[in-house]
């Protein structure tokens, strides 16, 4: 039987178990042209919860009844005279939170497991390395010895964005919560500094660490951090709209950014970025990522968790802060 989790219905504020609907139904069989993928691990992502939110946006909401949308990687265990792939291969592509999936092909690309460990085709080598790459390097239009600051910067977005920051000659201050976690962002992956926003004023803060203020700050988080930036720009400097973390599961209006006039005194830009606009250059990122690893110059940590029937706790660990690095969930048998 096929272990699935389907959106039951739209959540207003933070999902609650009754979001989804757990059920087994039969494992699908591949017809003329698709293959069967027996599914290893599932990514785990803020998106997700955007996803689940009806109306506008850069990708169509998950259905109703829908099993729920998730990246994945998986081996082709059947294969009904598909073109591009064939069984004994191991698929990354957006198999959503069930144990096996059927599929055309597309969308899915082919990886390496004699390469790199599975997981890491969900994080570095995934959706949030590209992220973090192009969204560091060519929307935030990095330049050695510019200030940095990345907030959710313990997460699997933004602990990248630093490293990546650091290997181009940039000073780097991360945001995250709680001790543990600033002293993994310093101690591990050599940011410059770090502001624990649970137990720090951020706005003193940043007046501390960035006295001559920012020039690129790489957003994950929104609300009243992203203020705090605008207020400590520098002239020309850069704001990357990455994800609004704390504003997904309000149930009011998100709260917007009040200190935006600063962008028109330092004629500063804030943009938003979509990993998907970048799908063609991919192979680019990876290639830096595996000089990088080769060389040690940077890190990659994912936090696993196992099993299917566990994925309303575990997504929730995105929202609670209780995990560091890339969220990824293990599908057992």
């Amino acid at each position: 039987m096929n272990k699935q989790v389907l959106l039951a219905k739209r959540p207003d504020g933070l999902p609650t178990l009754s979001t989804w609907k757990f059920e087994e139904n039969k494992i699908p069989e591949p017809q003329e042209g698709e293959v069967l993928i027996k599914q290893h691990y599932i990514s785990l992502d803020p998106a997700m919860r955007g996803w689940m939110r009806e109306g506008k946006s850069y990708i169509p909401p998950v259905a109703i009844n829908d099993v729920m949308r998730a990246g994945t990687v998986g081996e082709v265990i059947k294969a009904n005279n598909n073109p591009k792939f064939k069984e004994g291969d191991f698929l990354s592509g957006w198999g959503g939170v069930q144990q096996y999936t059927v599929t055309n092909g597309d969308g899915y690309f082919k990886i390496d497991p004699n390469k790199a460990p599975l997981p890491k085709y969900l994080g570095i080598i995934g959706m949030p390395g590209m992220t973090a790459y192009f969204g560091i390097l060519k929307v935030g239009e990095l330049k050695e010895e510019d200030v940095v600051l990345v907030s959710g910067a313990a997460g699997a977005v933004g602990s990248l964005v630093g490293q990546i920051a650091k290997i181009k000659g940039c000073r780097v201050i991360g945001i995250a919560g709680g001790k543990d976690k600033c002293d993994y962002l310093v101690n591990e992956l050599g940011f410059d500094s770090a502001i624990d926003y649970k137990n720090e004023n951020v706005n003193s803060s940043l007046n501390q660490h960035c006295p001559d203020g920012i020039d690129v700050f790489f957003d994950n988080v929104g609300g009243d951090i992203l203020d705090a930036a605008l207020s400590n720009l520098r002239m020309h400097a850069r704001i990357v709209i990455c994800g609004a973390i704390s504003q997904y599961n309000t149930t009011s209006k998100p709260k917007g950014p009040s200190n935006y006039l600063s962008l028109l005194v330092n004629r500063a830009t804030m943009k938003g970025m979509v990993v998907f606009d970048f799908a063609e250059h991919y192979p680019e990122a990876i290639a830096s990522y595996s000089k990088w690893l080769g060389e040690g110059k940077i890190k990659s940590k994912e936090d696993i968790y196992e099993g299917i029937e566990n994925f309303h706790d575990t997504f929730l660990r995105l929202f609670s802060g209780e995990k560091l690095g890339k969220l990824v969930l293990k599908v057992l048998e």
